[in-house]
């Protein structure tokens, strides 16, 4: 084998933090264009849920390149009539690999379809499987997220050693992901190889219950937002001065952020 693939490692280009190592914000100047448009007052069907198909396939792409299992596998190719050197020889995902898409209405349905359709692209299907929650964040009298309500489930079979991913556009308080987490845990058999939540925003806020209350779960994300941070913590390294970044508004929605995704994804009033 080539020398070049001997020791092969993937690691996408992110942005320095402090955030810990289980957390990985992507640093590519084509997703945040894509994402800032889809942010955009005035972006509505059919273009939205195109901007939000294309941010998904991307982060799947890094997601399964990075954090799946890799083996090294021997291909001929069509030069193989003419030499025996004709074959090639690296590292590539296992394709054996199974993995669970958690999706979540409503905002979470679409990036899970895109996210599913991908791994039975490169997967073998029948170790991918895709389950459905239906969540809602509770809010308190002052319009704060207190939890998130479970309304109904379809859950497909065990997650033992699955790689389960949760594709969920808006990574705001946490609720959601660890009532997630939690109703696995409680309630399905077996223990996921690891558990993979995809987001394109997050918040300080998110980070900083997550990995509190999940410190194995592993986050990958578009972008941050913290921008209700004073101007002197915006000019710090993400994380360095965590107690004080801030990127959720008195009702918990994220600024600058993109202002009910979820509504404009499903073509919904409230």
């Amino acid at each position: 084998m080539d020398a070049q693939y001997a020791s092969f490692s993937c690691a996408p280009a992110q942005l320095q933090h402090h955030y810990g190592s289980e957390v990985h914000i992507l640093s590519d100047p084509l997703a945040l264009g894509m994402l800032a448009r889809a942010c955009q007052k005035g972006v509505v069907q059919p273009e939205m849920n195109h901007l939000v198909r294309e941010l998904y396939r991307l982060l799947a792409h890094v997601v399964i390149a990075t954090e799946f299992p890799l083996l090294v596998k021997r291909t001929e190719t069509r030069m193989i009539e003419h030499t025996p050197l004709g074959a090639w020889e690296g590292p590539t995902v296992d394709v054996n690999t199974k993995a669970v898409v958690v999706a979540l209405a409503r905002a979470g349905l679409l990036p899970s379809q895109v996210t599913f359709d991908f791994l039975n692209q490169v997967l073998m299907p029948e170790g991918v499987r895709q389950d459905h929650l239906s969540l809602g964040r509770v809010v308190d009298g002052a319009g704060q997220v207190t939890g998130a309500a479970l309304a109904g489930v379809k859950i497909g079979g065990p997650v033992a050693d699955a790689v389960m991913l949760i594709p969920d556009p808006m990574g705001a308080t946490g609720s959601t992901v660890t009532r997630v987490i939690e109703h696995y845990a409680e309630t399905v058999a077996g223990l996921p190889r690891k558990t993979i939540a995809m987001h394109l925003i997050v918040t300080p806020e998110y980070l900083r219950h997550i990995r509190r209350k999940h410190p194995d779960l592993v986050v990958y994300a578009l972008r941050l937002d913290r921008g209700l941070s004073p101007p002197d913590v915006l000019a710090t390294v993400p994380g360095a001065r965590w107690d004080e970044e801030r990127g959720l508004n008195d009702h918990h929605y994220i600024v600058p952020g993109g202002g009910g995704l979820g509504e404009v994804i499903n073509n919904a009033y409230v």
